[in-house]
């Protein structure tokens, strides 16, 4: 379908925004350009891909947001970039970090719009610690292949900039317990991470360890906050991780090979972190570094002034009932 250009509009005129196509159903905030709904029509009903949040309340645990211009933690909110030390402000003081970036909380523009796809934008500008303007937009598109999220980002500024992104998606198998579901992660090795969620050493094998979700297991008793890389990239350039059911249906995220790491994160009411109305909830964040990356420098992206860079990754529902 044709895409009509639209003035630049904020939530206090159009808090969320719905998108419909290929049989799917998404609903976009526009309060961190957050994905806070993705269902799919069939012949059984509706199947939920995403966990949810009301308009108007703070989305749980940063559900459904946009993670830039780093994804996860930044060590104490320091690091050194061109020889340069920068001090970001500390927005998880509980651990001492700088978390997520700048543009979960704010209100992201319209750009264009159509019944089956919208594109949002916010300028990334001058923040403490951040001297590096930035250009940000998302596409939201759905298709019969379910939906596909197009990341672009534009160095705005006159010096190299350095950039991280995520999203942290929750995902689902319609209305079946967390518990009752199995995970396969297509990843070869994992993050240790210490009390802080800070890096702890290098990567490790997941083979023979209980992080091996290389087959299908179940989640019941699971607990995961855990970077996972090695992705397994299928032919066609994308890695794939599935959430299923004991009825054989479920979700199924994709990345394209410009998000090399995934984090996996269980919230579980036993550690004070349930996800409301769903008690256990998985959390599947494509990203591009893991934690700590503008220190260690691990996949760190660097922006030359006036450079582009573009990333993907998307969700479909997978299965039928049995």
């Amino acid at each position: 379908m044709g895409e009509a250009k639209l003035p630049r509009t904020d939530s206090s005129t159009a808090a969320a925004f719905e998108i419909r196509g290929g049989g799917y159903r998404a609903n976009i905030a526009a309060t961190g350009a957050g994905l806070r709904q993705l269902e799919r029509d069939g012949s059984e009903g509706t199947m939920a891909l995403t966990e949810t949040w009301e308009i108007g309340t703070r989305p749980p645990m940063s559900a459904g947001l946009i993670l830039a211009p780093w994804p996860n933690r930044i060590r104490n909110g320091h690091f050194i970039f061109d020889g340069i030390d920068h001090q970001l402000e500390i927005t998880e003081p509980a651990f001492d970090n700088a978390i997520h970036g700048f543009v979960r909380s704010r209100d992201w523009s319209v750009v264009n719009r159509a019944d089956d796809r919208i594109e949002l934008s916010i300028d990334v500008r001058l923040h403490k610690g951040w001297p590096y303007p930035l250009g940000l937009t998302v596409d939201y598109a759905l298709g019969d292949d379910g939906l596909t999220v197009t990341h672009t980002a534009t160095n705005t500024g006159a010096i190299p900039a350095p950039f991280g992104m995520g999203f942290h998606s929750y995902v689902r198998a319609g209305d079946f317990p967390l518990d009752e579901c199995t995970l396969r992660l297509s990843a070869g090795t994992r993050l240790p991470l210490d009390e802080r969620m800070l890096p702890n050493g290098g990567s490790q094998a997941v083979t023979g360890t209980n992080y091996d979700f290389t087959s299908p297991r179940t989640l019941r008793g699971v607990a995961l906050d855990t970077p996972f890389s090695a992705l397994d990239f299928d032919a066609d350039g994308r890695s794939r991780h599935e959430l299923r059911a004991p009825d054989g249906t479920g979700t199924v995220l994709w990345a394209a090979r410009e998000f090399s790491w995934l984090q996996a994160f269980v919230a579980d009411p036993d550690a004070g972190r349930s996800y409301p109305g769903r008690g256990r909830a998985l959390a599947l964040e494509p990203m591009t570094c893991p934690p700590d990356a503008f220190n260690s420098g691990i996949d760190q992206l660097v922006l030359a002034p006036g450079q582009k860079w573009i990333g993907r990754w998307g969700m479909s529902a997978v299965g039928s009932p049995e």
